[in-house]
């Protein structure tokens, strides 16, 4: 599998790949180089014949509060409820061939290890469907509908039930 985790030499690499697939969504550098600080075992990089071509950051977080776009965590909550998908992203030349569907999986695992009974992320730019076909489901939570707004028009929280998974 292409997947790896993610090292400090992939930042550089990963910020181009951000700014290229999330036009509309930007992040600074240094976004990810503290979800990589504080979670490294949650960040991942796709690389296909020496080049990185796809990343995903995910770490432990409280369900129902995402973090905003472009901010700073800080830490990672000891209490936290929810393994958190933050951004898992593709050239279109790395789409198609089952990577993210592997992303999805491994970060899966990893978090049922971890003892998270659920996965949640905020998904954007249209792309409930692709969640919905590695096993999320949207949900609502009250009041989360204005902090949903500065993800986008469509943005919408998503779930995995994790405990569904082992049955």
């Amino acid at each position: 599998m292409p997947w790896r985790l993610m090292t400090a030499l992939d930042l550089a690499p990963v910020q181009i790949l951000a700014d290229t697939i999330h036009l509309a969504h930007p992040e600074d550098r240094q976004v990810f180089a503290e979800r990589l600080r504080l979670y490294p075992q949650g960040c991942f990089a796709l690389e296909e014949d020496g080049r990185l071509t796809g990343y995903a950051l995910s770490h432990p977080w409280h369900f129902g509060a995402p973090p905003a776009l472009n901010s700073l965590l800080r830490d990672i909550p000891s209490d936290a409820t929810t393994y958190y998908v933050h951004d898992m992203a593709l050239l279109p030349e790395a789409r198609g061939k089952g990577y993210a569907a592997q992303a999805g999986e491994r970060i899966a695992r990893h978090a049922g290890s971890a003892g998270f009974s659920h996965l949640s992320l905020v998904a954007v730019n249209n792309s409930q469907a692709f969640w919905e076909r590695l096993g999320f489901h949207a949900t609502s939570v009250p009041g989360l509908e204005d902090k949903l707004l500065t993800y986008g028009p469509d943005a919408v929280l998503m779930v995995r039930d994790l405990a569904q998974d082992l049955g």
